[in-house]
């Protein structure tokens, strides 16, 4: 058995300078080397009760991984988080460790958590990197199931059901897969190469995806269901975009988070040569507090803005995004203003952004939420002056299969209602998970509701076979 570490703080992880970085879209994040990871590893206490394995939304055995890696039997550790997710990679470079598995790890009591993101991150890309074994392709059972979506929600839930022998065919709206993963986190957090790999890695082990298939157009639930299968996923996420009804969201230099970001990391609008368009604005404002937002704004300093603005009604404390996101965006010079809320966007007589109308805010009494609620200041108006402002202030999903399928309810947000925790939907043999279901929210949420709904669909199709 390993040493134990006993050091209170993490390994730090190697990441590019600030004042490099957010002149270019390469990852900012470099990984741990080897003896970093086994290091960091060395950190866990391995504890009985394994409270962290409590925090993870997929449930991957975690004190087993790590264990592995500090005996530096990484191919053991990658075993390990591959019977629980089908995207470590993905999942140890954005999945929010500090608010799961890290939040509630014993080393944190007097000290930092271990890095188990990190660790995830290192030992998917060493296998990644260094192994050339060949994907055992599971035993048919016979039965076939379509994935609706290829975003993490859909992804997880056709790698279980592969897994356990399914035929699926994962059905994908956009001209390649991957979901927000491809569309929405940039390169700098997460390269597309990486998210390529794990998709093909699902490939191997016979998922069929089916790419430029917009389902409630090109074919309906009704049609998938008369191909033969038995159960369909929905996972197709929330990709509608949200305004705030201000004046002056629709002059030109105004972009949704979405269209902003897809256009950057779908069409690669950051090269020189991309022939997709995109401003290269001088002054951005960003509205809006979350990851989306941190990541619109990192991305619009990388394609030349001198200021960028982060724009949120409430304080730093309240800010959703990650807390590494909101450092990495401080220390890239994005400029927070914070308990502040856009009124108007100002445009000019050609029709152009010019600047954005701001009211100073101050925190009342708790919300339905809980966080307290947002008050106006009278009179404390002021203008920034900017000449591209970016909404990314959430998402709705699309009401295009739910108004094509007859039984599919929704409620009043738009959102599939599903009956229980593993996402069985209004439409018998229909389930449903991540963002089409909760709204905008993460990565590794969306993935524990694809890793229910399979365990969910494979007894449905079982209890059917008897």
């Amino acid at each position: 058995m390993a040493e134990k570490n006993m050091d209170p703080k993490k390994c730090p992880m190697p990441v590019q300078e600030p004042d490099v970085r957010n002149k270019n879209f390469d990852e900012v994040a470099l990984g741990y080397t080897y003896d970093m990871a086994i290091n960091e590893a060395r950190r866990c206490l391995n504890c009985k009760n394994r409270p962290c394995v409590e925090g993870c939304p997929v449930s991957i055995r975690i004190p087993d991984f790590i264990e592995r890696v500090a005996n530096e039997d990484i191919d053991g550790a990658f075993e390990v988080l591959n019977e629980s997710t089908s995207l470590p990679a993905v999942c140890g470079r954005v999945c929010p460790q500090e608010t799961q598995c890290e939040q509630r790890c014993v080393r944190g009591i007097k000290g930092e958590p271990v890095g188990i993101g990190r660790l995830e991150r290192f030992v998917a890309d060493y296998h990644r990197e260094n192994s050339d074994a060949k994907p055992v392709i599971p035993q048919s059972n016979g039965h076939k199931v379509a994935v609706i979506g290829a975003g993490p929600s859909g992804l997880t839930a056709a790698g279980d059901l592969a897994k356990l022998g399914y035929k699926v065919t994962v059905y994908e709206a956009l001209h390649v897969a991957g979901g927000v993963l491809s569309y929405g986190i940039p390169e700098f957090r997460l390269p597309k190469a990486i998210v390529n790999k794990e998709i093909q890695n699902l490939i191997d082990i016979g998922v069929d995806v089916e790419t430029n298939m917009v389902i409630g157009k090109v074919l309906t639930i009704d049609e998938i269901f008369e191909m033969g299968n038995e159960a369909i996923f929905v996972g197709s996420g929330a990709g509608l975009p949200r305004f705030m009804n201000i004046p002056g969201e629709s002059l030109n230099g105004v972009y949704s988070a979405n269209e902003f970001l897809t256009r950057i990391n779908l069409m690669k609008a950051y090269k020189p040569d991309s022939k997709t368009p995109i401003q290269h604005a001088k002054k951005t404002v960003v509205v809006g507090g979350g990851n989306v937002a941190m990541d619109a704004a990192r991305s619009a300093m990388r394609l030349g803005s001198d200021e960028v603005y982060i724009v949120y009604r409430r304080g730093m404390e309240e800010l959703p995004a990650r807390n590494e996101e909101i450092e990495h965006a401080e220390e890239e010079g994005i400029i927070f203003k914070t308990l502040h809320n856009p009124v108007e966007i100002l445009g000019d007589e050609e029709g152009n952004v010019k600047g954005i109308r701001c009211i100073k805010m101050e925190l009342g009494e708790p919300d339905e939420s809980g966080r307290r609620r947002p008050i106006e200041v009278p009179g404390s108006e002021f203008e920034i002056e900017c000449d591209c402002v970016i909404m990314a202030i959430g998402t709705s999903p699309n009401p295009l299969i739910s108004s094509t399928t007859p039984g599919l309810d929704t409620n009043n947000r738009g959102c599939l209602i599903t009956k229980d925790d593993n996402g069985l939907t209004t439409r018998d043999g229909v389930y449903a998970g991540g963002d089409a279901v909760t709204g905008a929210a993460t990565v590794i949420l969306a993935m524990g509701a694809g890793k229910s709904a399979a365990a969910a669909i494979d007894e449905y199709i079982s209890k059917r076979k008897m």
